[in-house]
């Protein structure tokens, strides 16, 4: 984005009054305490409050708080403002934690907590819609171009931000769409802008017209010194998300079904190097009684190491305690008539005769799949993740299905916490995937972690 329009989608005005709002509770907070308070520790609760406010402002601002075209929903704006609170409030209390209190006392600065977050609800509930709604001045005139019908959606979406527009009137993109409820056609744009005294215009582009079509109009625009603003509606599929962002001059409109926040992915990645570490080390007595029994129980290598498919077909070898005799490959094919899982994407049998004695206890426990710790190490795997297919897997899957290896393959998943082995048709798995891809958050891995415990404590679903 061009520097000059880097804060063009920022809500100063809430940005201001939720400043002026903390102000008015340190106000509050010094009316209150007064009392007990010395000159010197008003001014330092006046530089913790001022501490708080920033981190707050911040916190609030990498949320998309104060960004306009983020829909206003309460309970929405409520949950990521009391994120920031918090974010603020356990800053705050750190930095008196290190002074070992000789700021401030705690007193003071609570009555302030209190006093902020009461306003702070009151701020979402009341005090922002009011002045969005009824004070803000100077709301531009804008036109929008195209059909009617075709704006309704837009408008709706429109109406749930924070932009601020007068509705001049609709104008037809063509001469067949002119007529009531148009205050013109786009060929007349130019005397339009003049006649209703245009601040900007909204052009729906749509798959029959051409971006050569279109430039003339943003020509006149940009001639006459109004706002143009190109609205692309020429993707109609629903499953990928937006967004908008540019390369030097070139606005990039950008669709994706994944995760793109570099944050929220340098966390997970964090997450699964410090998991695996863990894993590691507190599993090494585990994995070397394992180790011992399979080299006992059966002829072979104790580590089972196969090729597997990783993100969008990256093929990387995966690491696994041998649970099957030597000649478990070559004896699949006689067994694929006994497939539980129906389509024969994935290969699944509950007595499988290719499984050792040993090979049948590690994996009812799954401690066949400790090794994979060292996959997630590596890179290859995530803890979390979905369930890393085989070659042959992979080359029958249709393209909708491809979309299940979009994301790093992990130890476990929404497959394993979901039935895993008692789920017995493949489309059932992709779709368990699929949500997970749709849904990913930190906090989702977190509670399959968590549930993968439960699972493995109670030894459901595996075989």
């Amino acid at each position: 984005m061009n520097k000059t329009n880097m804060g063009a989608n920022t809500n100063v005005h809430q940005i201001a009054l939720d400043i002026v709002i903390l102000l008015l509770c340190y106000v509050g907070s010094i009316g209150i305490c007064f009392n007990m308070m010395n000159r010197q520790e008003m001014i330092n609760l006046f530089v913790l409050v001022c501490l708080f406010t920033l981190i707050y402002i911040l916190s609030n601002k990498e949320s998309r708080v104060y960004n306009v075209t983020t829909f206003y929903y309460i309970d929405r704006v409520q949950r990521k403002s009391t994120k920031s609170f918090i974010v603020a409030t356990v800053a705050v209390f750190a930095v008196l934690y290190c002074t070992d209190g000789h700021l401030i006392e705690p007193k003071p600065f609570l009555v302030f907590l209190i006093i902020c977050y009461i306003m702070i609800c009151l701020n979402v509930l009341f005090f922002r819609r009011i002045i969005e709604r009824h004070l803000l001045k100077n709301v531009p005139r804008t036109a929008f171009v195209g059909k009617i019908p075709a704006f309704n959606k837009f408008r709706y979406f429109l109406e749930k931000t924070s932009i601020q527009v007068e509705c001049v009137g609709y104008i037809s993109m063509t001469e067949e769409d002119a007529g009531e409820g148009y205050i013109g056609k786009i060929e007349d744009l130019e005397e339009l802008i003049r006649e209703y005294n245009i601040d900007q215009v909204y052009i729906l582009q749509k798959n029959d017209k051409t971006l050569e079509f279109i430039q003339h109009y943003l020509d006149i625009c940009i001639d006459m010194g109004v706002t143009a603003r190109l609205i692309i509606d020429i993707y109609k599929r629903r499953k990928a998300n937006s967004y908008v962002s540019s390369v030097g001059t070139y606005p990039v409109v950008t669709y994706h079904t994944i995760c793109l926040n570099g944050v929220d992915r340098t966390v997970k990645r964090f997450i699964d190097i410090l998991g695996s570490i863990f894993g590691i080390i507190l599993s090494s007595p585990l994995m070397l009684i394992a180790a011992i029994a399979i080299k006992l129980d059966s002829k072979g290598p104790v580590l089972f190491k196969q090729t597997r498919v990783g993100q969008n077909g990256r093929h990387f070898k995966i690491y696994k305690f041998r649970s099957m005799y030597i000649d478990a490959e070559e004896r699949k094919k006689e067994l694929m008539e006994k497939n539980e899982i129906k389509g024969g994407v994935m290969f699944k049998m509950k007595d499988d005769p290719r499984i050792t004695r040993v090979g049948k206890f590690i994996r009812k426990t799954s401690i066949d799949e400790l090794p994979q710790f060292f996959n997630v190490l590596i890179g290859n795997m995530s803890l979390v993740g979905t369930r890393p297919p085989t070659l042959d897997e992979v080359e029958k899957y249709e393209r909708s299905q491809w979309r299940r290896i979009s994301i790093k393959p992990g130890i476990t998943g929404m497959w394993q916490v979901n039935g895993r082995s008692r789920i017995d048709n493949f489309e059932e798995i992709v779709e368990l995937d699929v949500e997970y891809i749709d849904n990913w958050s930190l906090t989702l891995d977190v509670k399959i972690l968590f549930k993968t415990v439960g699972i493995l404590l109670n030894r459901k679903g595996a075989y």
